[in-house]
């Protein structure tokens, strides 16, 4: 009964693959009961032949890609381990997990008022609990069916891709590995496989041996180990935000990248990743974004603008979630981001979403930023 109630609900995933918008929301972890059957919405046929999605025939055919696991309620995922992502349905291996501080706004906080400043909107005190999150691979076969493409659009966006700052003298020049994601202990539902080489990603065989005497059966190599002591500072998370206003859930993820010198001064450079949620069956597009960036200089900057990374999201109860990233530089060496999302709802009203304020530190100044791959 576990088996068929997994199959039924993965081939209903299936249908949100098949209309190739970041966030297809899996079945929660109780449909993934051991011994259940894993199956991938992006691969089609029992040969494992990846289809181009030209050809592909949307949403037809599932294809078995390991065994469901008992997802862990407590403790973590070690390097190795494959999943499918319950929020947007794609395989991955865990290269290493990261013990992060998580402030949500959405849980009642016993700490006492605190009077209104710039990065806090005048409410409570947030206090952080330790949660875990890995740094993972998306498998390239995956890819394809995770993008979304707008009307006018050329090529599609892929949901993710770590950047770093480039070591040279252009201050604003970025590089990105694409196919690393960000995946919070909750959104894996783990499974195993006996392939080998069961993701397709250029570092996978670079950074993963199979060992079959070890659980899972694929265990770091040295040139894992030596990219992630290497390259750490700029990988690791340290705090996540989360605030969710009208059933439209805000999660923040802020990322020091480095420092730089420009015209005799310093710029620093940060990343932030945000995932929007719709925790409701309401369709609801998103139409503007407001923020304030508040400079330890003493500068307050807005920002207002259509959208996201020049797209408009709409969030349904088939494609509840989209993620993007993106990048903000100060002349200082902290600062805060809040602001809010303007979302439309089918009958025309607008609302606002909050965007939990969260800190901008450079706590990794005597680092120097990597300058490229090296394995």
């Amino acid at each position: 009964m576990a088996t068929c109630a997994a199959r039924r609900a993965l081939a209903v995933g299936s249908r949100w693959w098949s209309r190739s918008l970041t966030g297809a929301r899996w079945p929660r972890p109780l449909c993934a009961a051991a011994g259940a059957g894993a199956f991938s919405p992006a691969a089609t046929t029992t040969t494992r032949r990846h289809l181009s999605s030209r050809n592909r025939p949307e949403g037809k055919v599932l294809e078995t890609v390991g065994v469901f696991e008992v997802p862990k309620q407590n403790g973590k995922y070690e390097t190795g381990q494959l999943f499918l992502h319950s929020i947007f349905g794609y395989r991955g291996v865990v290269l290493f997990p990261w013990q992060a501080r998580l402030y949500d706004r959405d849980v009642a906080s016993a700490a006492p008022e605190k009077a209104e400043n710039p990065a806090g909107h005048g409410s409570k005190e947030v206090k952080g609990k330790t949660h875990t999150y890995y740094q993972v691979l998306i498998d390239a076969r995956d890819c394809p069916h995770i993008v979304s493409k707008e009307r006018g659009q050329t090529e599609p966006r892929s949901t993710e891709a770590v950047t770093f700052l480039a070591n040279h003298d252009d201050s604003r020049a970025l590089y990105a590995i694409p196919g690393l994601d960000y995946v919070s202990h909750e959104d894996i539902l783990p499974y195993t496989s006996t392939d080998q080489v069961p993701i397709q990603h250029e570092l996978f065989e670079r950074f993963l041996l199979y060992d079959q005497t070890k659980a899972p059966p694929f265990v770091a190599r040295e040139t894992l180990r030596a990219w992630q002591e290497k390259n750490h500072p700029w990988l690791e998370l340290s705090d996540v935000h989360r605030e969710t206003t009208e059933n439209i859930r805000v999660t923040v993820i802020p990322f020091y990248m480095g420092m730089r010198e420009a015209q005799n001064s310093h710029v620093y450079w940060w990343r932030y990743c945000i995932r929007l949620e719709n925790l409701d069956s309401d369709v609801v597009q998103l139409r503007e974004r407001h923020w304030r960036i508040f400079s330890l200089s003493g500068t307050l900057e807005t920002v207002r603008g259509r959208g996201v990374v020049g797209r408009e999201p709409v969030l349904s109860k088939e494609q509840p979630a989209f993620q993007y990233s993106s990048h903000v530089s100060l002349q200082a060496s902290s600062g805060h981001m809040w602001g809010t999302f303007r979302f439309e709802r089918p009958d025309g009203s607008h609302f606002d979403v909050r965007i939990p304020p969260f800190s901008l530190e450079s706590n990794k100044d005597e680092k120097t930023p990597p300058s490229g791959l090296h394995w």
